[in-house]
């Protein structure tokens, strides 16, 4: 098996304070919190020679886990890069100083300016809070970056200009918007918006496309690539793992349901080898865009954006 390493999405819980329409949680029939042995598992299954990058997200809000501040100084001694997504909503003064150098990337999500777009995008959440709250973080970290991951939802688009203009304002500068609304399995058939588009918008504002993150260099996707009879690179260059330890077949898989193992049990090169064995799963990539997402001609214009990309940051 190529020795190629992935980044590892970690669900710290599937609870979530927010109501945002382009997330079906509502797939999740049992919500819960990840708890402190079943962390601890997940620690020691994240070694260098496998994983480059530990993204704390899943489908709930990391910040509203009752043990936040014990988890963030488990990740201070650990030798894996670790980054973290927030609604922001929960990202106080307190959280946002424990939070300096136990992790490299805080991600906020934040879908518009406009208040009326983004209590659409981000029910139940409050736009006021969360821009102070952005405005806290931008102001006290030291050793963390802040990040914004703006929404590429068609209704953010038109307030987007204005959207990012106040955050340069406030002086964040890492703003970043992924080129595919991603279908999840096929359950936001009904917002598709084309590729083209939304690379023409990450280009015209010079934004950084989220696809990148998940690339820690072409030779390691080019092993992957030929490491899988599925090649499907968005599935491949991933693990996740649910708040319950289970490893997941794709981070689409919003249901928990098709798991193939636990971090109790398995390793993650034992996941990846046992993955790389197994086939398409219908109920998950039959209507998922990100299915055949990369074919020869979209891999070529990945790679000419990424080394410019890296260029740029050279």
């Amino acid at each position: 098996m190529s020795a190629y390493r992935i980044a590892v999405n970690v669900e710290w819980t599937s609870k979530c304070n927010a109501l945002c329409p382009m997330c079906p949680r509502d797939l999740i029939e049992n919500p819960q919190l990840m708890t402190g042995q079943t962390w601890l598992q997940v620690l020691e299954r994240l070694k260098p020679q496998d994983v480059f990058r530990a993204v704390i997200a899943g489908y709930g809000e990391p910040t509203t886990h009752t043990k936040f501040f014990e988890f963030v100084d488990d990740m201070r001694r650990h030798p894996i890069r670790f980054d973290m997504v927030s609604n922001g909503q929960q990202l106080d003064a307190e959280r946002i100083r424990h939070l300096d150098g136990a992790i490299g990337l805080l991600i906020v999500s934040f879908s518009s300016i406009a208040p009326d777009v983004y209590n659409r995008m981000h029910a139940n959440l409050d736009q006021a809070r969360v821009m102070e709250n952005i405005q806290t973080a931008q102001r006290l970290f030291r050793h963390t970056k802040l990040a914004i991951s703006l929404t590429p939802m068609p209704e953010c688009l038109p307030s987007l200009p204005d959207t990012i203009a106040w955050l340069r304002a406030q002086g964040v500068e890492t703003l970043t918007m992924s080129p595919t609304l991603y279908n999840r399995g096929g359950s936001l058939a009904g917002h598709e918006l084309d590729t083209a588009k939304l690379r023409e918008a990450i280009r015209q504002h010079h934004l950084r496309s989220q696809e990148f993150d998940f690339v820690p260099s072409f030779r390691e996707v080019f092993r992957q690539w030929r490491s899988n009879r599925f090649k499907c690179i968005p599935r491949n260059i991933d693990i996740f793992i649910a708040a319950n330890g289970d490893y997941l077949y794709c981070y689409n898989d919003v249901s928990h349901k098709h798991h193939i193992g636990n971090v109790a049990d398995l390793g993650i090169r034992e996941v990846l080898a046992r993955r790389e064995g197994m086939a398409p799963i219908p109920a998950l990539c039959d209507g998922c865009n990100m299915r055949g997402r990369y074919d020869a001609k979209e891999l070529i214009n990945a790679g000419i954006s990424y080394m410019r990309a890296r260029l740029k940051t050279a």
